[in-house]
């Protein structure tokens, strides 16, 4: 099987690790597409690898592994998507583009979502698997266990907090807590990382790391991968991000402002007050531990670091069906976009 893992953006090689290193084990061949606006931060550089969508073109692949939102509907194989995160409630998750012949979903709340859609449209299939970005939660919890206490050490802390916003400037609560970040700082007892999405403002970065010159018990995080911070905090700060979900994955407490799904089962605040006082409530008390386990059962209930061995299986089931589709039909509209983003292929 040749296989296509397709990048847009910097968070897509977390999610698509785990299925490289399927297909390595599966001994079937795959190229990486990289968009060249992040071809410089690419982490596998000694992977075979491009930025040039002809060359994707000429491989002739069978199955395109996409964790965003398109793919170009002219190239060969199985369009598949694999999601970039959990949150639903964000506007786009559900949308349908035409893009897609297959949807490989997280878990049974998403399944059931995409199978109402998949009667509508009937034009994909839709197959749960679990996500693969999560699959090194069974094989690597101790991993940063001494890199933790290493931390803890040198600041003379107690505690990790992690802060994880989205970028997104209507769903963001980055410029609403700086004043209240600047308070929690005061309680040396705590570590507070910051660990911002690649697309946040640059004046919110900044604002921030202006904090981490202040307080020697901020630290604005810069490494790519999220995993290892979700690791070693003890609570996460955050607001609509699908963040939220990985980390609540973890059986660990979350505390979101403003977030805007509609099953919150986790401490959520309307106001942008009382950071410090809800931190050491869900410390001490932790209200929503219940709550956590119908989270897990709802969003991905697989704990056995198989998902992307399962989507393996299912993009080689789909091409037994229904073979391996040469290009996608789409409307002018939609083929238009995709030229305008990625560019005609070469006569």
């Amino acid at each position: 099987m040749k296989v296509v893992l397709f990048c847009q953006n910097a968070y897509a090689f977390g999610v698509l690790l785990p299925i490289m290193e399927a297909l390595k084990e599966q001994k079937d061949s795959y190229i990486w597409f990289i968009k060249p606006s992040i071809a410089a931060v690419f982490p596998f550089q000694k992977e075979t690898h491009t930025s040039d969508i002809n060359v994707i073109n000429q491989f002739q692949s069978d199955v395109i592994f996409v964790p965003g939102n398109e793919v170009p509907h002219y190239l060969r194989g199985v369009k598949t998507q694999v999601f970039h995160g959990f949150a639903g409630e964000k506007k786009g998750h559900f949308r349908i583009r035409d893009y897609f012949d297959l949807y490989l979903t997280q878990g049974p709340c998403f399944t059931k979502r995409f199978n109402e859609l998949k009667a509508k449209n009937k034009n994909f299939d839709v197959v749960e698997t679990g996500w693969p970005k999560l699959d090194v939660y069974g094989k690597e919890l101790s991993k940063y266990d001494e890199a933790k206490l290493s931390l803890l050490k040198k600041h003379k802390a107690k505690k990790i907090i992690l802060y994880a916003p989205t970028f997104s400037p209507s769903l963001t609560s980055a410029p609403y807590l700086l004043a209240e970040f600047e308070e929690l700082a005061k309680n040396k007892s705590y570590l507070i990382l910051c660990k911002f999405h690649d697309l946040m403002a640059t004046e919110m970065i900044a604002a921030y790391k202006e904090l981490e010159r202040k307080y020697d018990n901020i630290i604005f995080e810069e490494e790519r991968n999220i995993i290892k911070f979700l690791y070693i905090s003890d609570l996460m700060i955050s607001d609509t991000s699908s963040v939220v979900y990985e980390f609540l994955l973890l059986d660990k407490p979350v505390i979101t402002y403003k977030n805007s799904s509609k099953n919150i089962k986790w401490r959520n605040s309307t106001i942008y007050k009382n950071l410090s006082k809800l931190i050491k409530e869900s410390l001490t008390i932790d209200p929503f531990k219940l709550e956590r386990t119908e989270i897990r059962e709802l969003y991905h209930p697989y704990n056995d670091s198989k998902s992307a061995e399962r989507m393996l299986d299912a993009v080689r089931k789909y091409i037994r069906v229904h073979g391996v589709p040469e290009k996608r039909k789409l409307s002018f509209l939609r083929r238009r976009k995709i030229n305008r983003i990625f560019g005609r292929l070469k006569a």
